[in-house]
């Protein structure tokens, strides 16, 4: 069996073991907040998620990606480098984090303990990202599988103990929850860089060639830089798209409670069923960057086109038989949320968008193995402009309402899914219909 396919395989269980933790885990907060401090709780997540995500500059993206490419004798010059560019970067998140704390009016309403958690997240992260990227770049994907398990585990151990053992009052109990969230994230710091530290000690016994710091710094950043914007850009989008749907809705004659009581529907019950095989997915992308990677900067060009046909052949194996099962059980999935015709409707109708969402993840993921992130932050751009465009107007208009959010939606999906796949054929020499080569790669 292939590093890629075993890669694979240990991701994906390890991620569906830790998507059924998270759902115990959710019950236990849902349980322990209450209703309005679960919705607290869940509003200022995209808020941490996004600082998370700027404090990690895609290091394990970056880093993974170079130690695919480079020789072993490189590896040691390099991480010196990295770990001298994440401390750079690290103080200067959290010196404009502690400067920006008095005007975070999002974090008013918690504990004022809270946004002091969220400013030890940024080292935690931002170290925690070499170890990642090093791991991901030597494909020891069991080291990367055991501490996502592991963060949720330790999390949702945290939540039943402590709240089991003590009563807090509403304010204090959003901040207990997020602490148990940095609290395993403290764990898998500790778990990360000590296996980083006895990996890079065995390093120091082998050979070993120096590459400057600028040239080092030059690649990660030229990697990092795209690849945060596109993470960023999703943030933005998904946080103004709500917005959007509901003002399209509002044109088309709906009431402001009933247009927000639409996309709950849509948001909370469809996109939360139709999206859950997506750790499958996200598996793939962890396991491909390095994998294509190291093949494009071998030009192995039959290595990258057995890897398309795989991912392909792997993404329909289950991604048609999925979409099956929610088109014909979309009532029963959706009464386990609400009893709603309509959100299993709406479930019907976005098949084609989760469909496509699950070749778009490892799409991506090739597109940055091979160096093309620029393309992938444009497809992003323009897949985007197109399906805002029809979800404001098709939604806008009466007939449609939010028939015309769903066309938008999926036509946005359909484009990027494209823009992708042509791209990754032309790039390495293949055929749009057969993923066999035809032309001589230049």
């Amino acid at each position: 069996m292939s590093t890629f396919i075993k890669g694979s395989l240990l991701l994906i269980v390890a991620s569906f073991i830790g998507e059924c933790v998270e759902f115990v885990m959710n019950m236990v907060l849902a349980k322990e907040l209450g209703e309005r401090g679960l919705g607290l709780y869940m509003s200022i997540l995209p808020t941490v998620f996004l600082i998370v995500l700027l404090a990690s500059f895609e290091l394990p993206i970056s880093i993974s990606k170079f130690i695919a490419e480079k020789d072993a004798k490189f590896h040691r010059s390099m991480l010196k480098s990295a770990v001298h560019l994440t401390i750079i970067t690290t103080v200067f998140f959290m010196i404009v984090f502690i400067l920006l704390m008095p005007y975070l009016t999002m974090f008013h309403d918690y504990h004022p303990l809270f946004k002091w958690l969220v400013l030890l997240l940024i080292p935690l992260i931002s170290f925690s990202a070499i170890a990642r990227g090093f791991f991901m770049g030597k494909h020891q994907m069991g080291k990367i599988a055991l501490a996502n398990l592991l963060r949720k585990i330790v999390q949702l151990g945290l939540l039943v103990f402590l709240f089991q053992l003590f009563h807090f009052d509403s304010q204090t109990s959003i901040l207990i929850a997020f602490f148990t969230f940095v609290g395993s994230e403290i764990v898998i710091f500790l778990y990360l860089i000590h296996m980083f530290y006895i990996q890079y000690q065995q390093l120091k016994g082998r050979p070993a060639s120096f590459i400057s710091g600028k040239e080092v710094r030059k690649n990660l950043i030229s990697v990092s830089i795209p690849t945060t914007s596109i993470r960023v850009f999703h943030s933005l989008t998904h946080a103004v798209q709500p917005f959007l749907i509901k003002a399209a809705l509002l044109n088309a004659g709906v009431s402001a409670t009933v247009a927000t009581e639409q996309f709950g529907l849509l948001a909370g019950v469809a996109m939360t069923i139709g999206f859950f095989p997506g750790f499958i997915a996200h598996s793939l992308l962890i396991v491909l960057i390095p994998t294509v990677s190291k093949a494009y900067a071998q030009r192995d060009m039959n290595r990258l086109q057995q890897l398309l046909r795989q991912v392909m052949s792997f993404t329909l194996l289950y991604g048609v038989p999925v979409v099956f099962v929610f088109y014909f059980f979309a009532e029963p999935l959706t009464n386990l949320f609400l009893h709603s015709a309509t959100a299993a409707g709406y479930l019907q109708v976005l098949l084609p968008y989760f469909l496509l969402h699950f070749f778009i993840i490892p799409l991506q993921a090739y597109l940055i193995g091979l160096g093309l992130m620029k393309d992938a932050f444009l497809h992003n751009i323009w897949s985007s402009i197109i399906a805002f465009g029809l979800i404001y107007l098709l939604g806008s208009m009466s007939q449609f309402q939010m028939d015309g959010v769903i066309i938008g939606m999926n036509t946005g999906t359909v484009l990027i899914t494209l823009m992708h796949y042509m791209t990754i054929c032309k790039k390495i020499g293949v055929s749009y219909y057969s993923l066999r080569r035809e032309v001589k790669q230049v």
